[in-house]
């Protein structure tokens, strides 16, 4: 009991003095004083419901994925008729009721069109079925309808890329500890606390950031244009200013999914903001093929279903790099930046539900928070020292310890409080008073039992220990599987509690107890106070 090397004091010392110091820019924060810009400064960020912010629900369509996967289809179906071994001729193929029709020219090649777009079919995950329907009606007309099952995998994965897609995106705004989850199957809860422009937000999500280039069909007539006919294989897209339309091949060209970076910038020579692109070494390949392949052509550059600009290719670009210029402002076009980063939205996202928490509620919650834990621990620090005397002066040092360690843990980790998390901060407390309560209990029943005072309180931190570390296993676990399975406001409650326990633990048992020892060997009292 006794035996308390110098190395394990130190050790003791500096995780504690870490910690502790680790606290107080939160500490200053929350008071409102100024901490010096030259020291770290973590401080503990706070939820929603404390800071204020915006909460955005946002929600896709999934008959936009059911067009989606018949265009996909559509290009597969070309793709493996152009690599198959023997020709296989084909009429005009169609997308219309939610189904992809096409007629084979020779009925004797029906069974090699199917066995060639067999492959393009999968498992609808455990469902047991697949996730495209082919039919041939009437002998040579092929009708690939994707199914119900097919069509909720497609949703599902396409929500699942989406958070995600989102998450990069706010993450890359530079705000700390949002809520993203997925709701119901397709829709997204967004929550960001502390931010001051929802606006700015909801133009970033609702952003697919699609972009593609496309050959531009020169064919095309201004007089049909007008009226909307487009030649066969392409397709009418507006321009984003102006209000005038292009033709544009339909399939082909190549799509911003392989982009390795996106960054704002300046032209040097016209001084307009631009976007300046970075492919990967397949898509910079492509890109290469494409102009190539198209020197003197105009081609468009397409962002959400709307032409940037359709610049001519003047000679080939071969360095896996391009600019995109729009009449962007500085703004504009740091946040197509960040979308272009981030990743295009597989789906379009609708706001459908917008609330604004302001600050003062947070900082009413703060306040009346702050006070019932103070009040709390006061109490609790009084009747810990009444009841026990020194060995319970000891625990109130090792509980207020308890309480910055937390703080300072949380500052470092970039944990955010919310309500729910000083409720679990409180309930730590509680458990870091408990495991004193059962030490000294033990210790005094111990006495009672007429053990020397060595004996005594040795005996009592080893049986105690037992029992402490037994409980907060268990509130490990239920920390863990909270954190595992919860969202928002639980995932809060549970990062303070596991942290919480782990400290509470450290001063109640360790501190506590190297303390008492080195007061044992300094004074050899003759009696304890309990």
């Amino acid at each position: 009991m006794l035996d308390f090397p110098r190395w394990k004091q130190a050790w003791y010392w500096f995780l504690t003095a870490v910690a502790c110091l680790a606290a107080l820019p939160s500490i200053f924060s929350i008071a409102g004083a100024p901490w010096p810009t030259t020291l770290p400064h973590p401080v503990i960020s706070l939820g929603l419901d404390l800071a204020g912010g915006s909460h955005i629900l946002l929600e896709a369509s999934p008959d936009q994925v059911v067009r989606q996967r018949l265009e996909g289809m559509e290009e597969n179906v070309r793709a493996k008729l152009r690599s198959a071994p023997r020709p296989i001729q084909i009429g005009d193929i169609s997308s219309k009721d939610g189904s992809l029709t096409f007629m084979v020219v020779n009925p004797g090649d029906v069974d090699a069109m199917r066995e060639l777009i067999l492959p393009l079919t999968s498992g609808a995950g455990l469902t047991g079925q697949r996730d495209w329907d082919i039919q041939v009606v009437d002998g040579t007309r092929f009708v690939l309808t994707p199914t119900k099952e097919g069509i909720d995998q497609a949703v599902s994965n396409a929500m699942d890329t989406a958070t995600e897609v989102v998450r990069k995106r706010i993450d890359a705004l530079g705000t700390r500890e949002p809520t993203i989850i997925r709701q119901g199957a397709q829709r997204i809860v967004v929550q960001v606390p502390g931010l001051k422009d929802p606006a700015a937000l909801k133009a970033l999500l609702g952003q697919t950031a699609k972009l593609e280039f496309k050959l531009v069909d020169t064919s095309a007539l201004p007089s049909d244009l007008a009226q909307g006919i487009a030649p066969p294989g392409s397709e009418i897209v507006p321009y984003a200013e102006g209000g005038s339309m292009i033709a544009v091949k339909r399939l082909g060209g190549i799509k911003g999914d392989s982009l390795t970076d996106a960054r704002a910038g300046n032209n040097s020579q016209t001084n307009e903001n631009i976007v300046s692109i970075t492919f990967d070494q397949q898509g910079g390949e492509k890109f290469a093929k494409l102009t190539s392949e198209n020197v003197h052509k105009p081609f468009a550059i397409i962002l959400d279903g709307k032409v940037l600009s359709a610049p001519n290719i003047n000679e080939p670009i071969l360095g896996g790099q391009a600019q995109i210029s729009g009449s962007f402002t500085a703004q504009s076009a740091n946040q197509l930046a960040i979308a272009l980063r981030s990743g295009a939205l597989p789906v379009d996202l609708k706001v459908i539900e917008e609330r604004s928490v302001g600050p003062d509620l947070g900082a009413d919650s703060i306040r009346k928070g702050m006070i019932a834990m103070i009040v709390g621990t006061v109490a609790i620090i009084v009747l810990i020292a009444a009841s026990y005397g020194r060995l319970g002066i000891y625990a109130d040092i090792a509980l207020v310890i308890n309480v910055l360690m937390i703080l300072g843990i949380m500052a470092v980790v970039g944990a955010s409080l919310t309500l729910p998390g000083i409720a679990g901060f409180v309930l730590t407390i509680g458990a870091a008073v408990d495991a004193n309560v059962l030490i000294n209990e033990r210790i005094r029943e111990e006495r009672r039992r007429g053990r020397r005072i060595v004996q005594a309180i040795e005996m009592g931190y080893k049986e105690a220990s037992r029992t402490i570390f037994d409980a907060n296993i268990t509130h490990v676990i239920a920390a863990t599987m909270m954190f595992a399975f919860g969202s928002g406001p639980i995932k809060g409650f549970a990062v303070v509690l596991m942290i919480g326990i782990v400290t509470s633990v450290f001063t109640a048992v360790f501190l506590t107890r190297m303390w008492v020892a080195l007061w044992l060997r300094k004074a050899r009292p003759a009696d304890i106070h309990l």
